[in-house]
């Protein structure tokens, strides 16, 4: 029976990521980078892309940085990959997964370096790559089975082609994360010809259990280089979405521990893993349980479940859009880490208002992602030295940089807004901006009514702790002790040349030279209302009416 979850509040901490696929171009590039316009072309799409992600408030992109045997970055392992600009082996001219990195922290975004593992593709795709295939530099670790080419993960030599390509990533970019996926045997592997490493390295074990060791064992091998080059990089994967069979309902026979070899939850219980996105692409009964059961054996890590938005789409399942909504609920009444989705065209065509839902219902603020308090849990220190000034419509913030117990690394910040004092920093609503690179911010606003009259700011480190805040701004006393309706009474200010009132629209109702007693024409109705007191070249002071009551902003 699917249960009933209704909507429940927006966390403050969770992870809201989307696969963004370069296979094929399936999400991105639909240019190709051949002249300069082309890879102006191609750079302006991912940034839209990340535009409305940003908007919608996603906080992680799992960006395919590997394919099949082949990168979308300069490697001195493998060739670029043919979607870039035509032909495998050739330079767009520019480097996509830096840009893409550079890119997504711009917006407080993630970004997981998306690496597909043991598959190396069809055997006319591998003929493409020519002397750049790994089949051709390193053919004892390659294996071809039902027509397509796969690395032998009992291969020794496996393991060790793998680590160099995510350590190569982890030493070179400012990723911040790692992600394997297809990190298992093929699917009905049972005729998989590696019958000659398993006489060879099979050390008495049974088929079964040595293929589960020769997955993990590449799993460890890597998770342990990253953690040795930069140990606040996530390490995940996206294994098969059902684990094995729970008490509560049958996998139907597809699996990961059994069909593929992949014990993703003993990976958990050894703590080779940051996250897992198990790829649950199922629904009803074929989802809750299973979700259910990943979370129960954690062991304190993060579960992400890989939602399959795709089948929304009328050429796929054609799923109703509730069927995704209440996975959403499910997923947070039961505390898992958050949500992810496949693929990001889906989201980003809002398939059956999947994006609208998202926006307007489930991710109305941002969001921290956790934090990996079993690496780190030693918070940074505080931002100091506040600052705020206003011109019309605008409220600069600027705080001195705080210092990460990590010294390779200057925190992020985060800002909050209020209308009450001081800032409740434990409240999602409260969020205005995430993962800010830089030590200043400026909020905007268009409604001096709307507008919100108190901030704080928290330095948040690599392994996503947060410091105390640093409350901006506190109640003063009234600026302006009286205002009855027909006469403002103001507080001396030496450099104050000029008055000028305003309602609510914009439009000056009063300007007149500055006095502590500023008559007033005619009695102001009761609304709102804006005082600007300017000197000869900039506003000095900007209080705003309600009710006929006015407070310093």
């Amino acid at each position: 029976m699917i249960p009933f979850v209704g909507l429940r509040a927006q966390p403050k901490r969770e992870v809201r990521a989307v696969w963004l696929t370069t296979a094929y171009g399936l999400d991105w590039p639909s240019t190709r980078a051949v002249t300069p316009l082309g890879v102006k072309k191609q750079k302006a799409e991912l940034c839209r892309i990340l535009d409305e992600l940003q908007k919608a408030n996603f906080n992680t992109i799992l960006f395919q940085a590997r394919i099949r045997g082949d990168v979308i970055y300069p490697s001195a392992i493998e060739s670029y990959n043919e979607i870039l600009t035509g032909r495998s082996g050739k330079s767009p001219g520019y480097d996509p997964l830096a840009f893409a990195i550079d890119e997504c922290h711009k917006r407080g975004m993630e970004l997981h370096a998306w690496i597909v593992s043991i598959p190396l593709g069809t055997a006319k795709h591998v003929r493409s790559l020519g002397a750049g295939s790994v089949t051709r530099k390193q053919p004892s670790i390659c294996k071809q089975y039902q027509g397509e080419w796969f690395l032998d993960p009992g291969h020794p030599g496996t393991k060790e082609y793998l680590n160099r390509i995510v350590k190569e990533v982890v030493a070179n970019y400012d990723v911040d994360g790692v992600h394997l996926d297809y990190i298992r045997y093929p699917d009905h592997p049972a005729a998989f010809p590696d019958k000659d490493t398993y006489r060879k390295y099979g050390k008495g074990l049974s088929l079964a259990v040595w293929r589960r060791e020769n997955v993990t064992g590449i799993v460890r091998y890597i998770y342990q280089t990253v953690k040795s080059v930069k140990p606040w990089v996530k390490v995940s994967s996206s294994p098969i979405g059902k684990f094995r069979d729970t008490s509560r309902y049958s996998s139907r026979g597809w699996n990961g521990y059994h069909a593929v070899y992949q014990d993703a939850q003993g990976w958990l219980r050894e703590g080779i893993q940051d996250m897992l996105f198990p790829m649950m692409y199922f629904s009803g009964n074929q989802f809750y349980p299973f979700a259910l059961d990943w979370q129960e054996q954690c062991n304190g890590r993060q579960i992400v479940p890989g939602l399959g938005v795709y089948f929304l789409h009328p050429s796929e399942k054609n799923w109703p859009l509730d069927e995704i909504e209440r996975q959403i609920s499910f997923t947070r009444r039961e505390g898992l880490a958050g949500q992810a989705y496949y693929r990001a065209k889906f989201i980003m065509d809002n398939t059956k208002g999947i994006l609208d839902e998202l926006v307007c219902k489930y991710y109305p603020y941002p969001a921290l992602t956790p934090a990996m308090t079993w690496l780190d849990s030693i918070a940074p220190g505080a931002p100091s030295q506040p600052t705020l000034q206003e011109q019309y419509g605008e409220v600069s913030l600027n705080w001195s940089v705080s210092i990460d117990n990590d010294a390779r690394r200057t925190p992020a910040y985060t800002v909050y807004a209020s209308d009450t004092y001081p800032v409740d920093v434990n409240c999602a609503a409260n969020l205005i901006v995430t993962g800010l690179r830089e030590n200043h911010y400026t909020y905007s606003y268009v409604y001096p009514d709307k507008r919100k009259r108190f901030f704080a700011v928290t330095a948040i480190d690599r392994y996503g702790n947060e410091s105390e805040p640093l409350q901006f701004n506190s109640p003063g006393k009234p600026a302006v002790s009286h205002c009855d309706g027909k006469v403002l009474y103001l507080p001396p200010l030496p450099d104050a040349r000029f008055v000028t009132v305003t309602d609510i629209s914009g439009r000056c109702v009063l300007h007149v030279p500055y006095s502590q007693n500023v008559l007033l024409e005619e009695k102001l109705s009761q609304g709102t209302y804006r005082i600007l007191i300017t000197n000869d070249r900039e506003i000095i002071r900007d209080y705003i009416v309600l009710l006929q009551s006015i407070y310093a902003r």
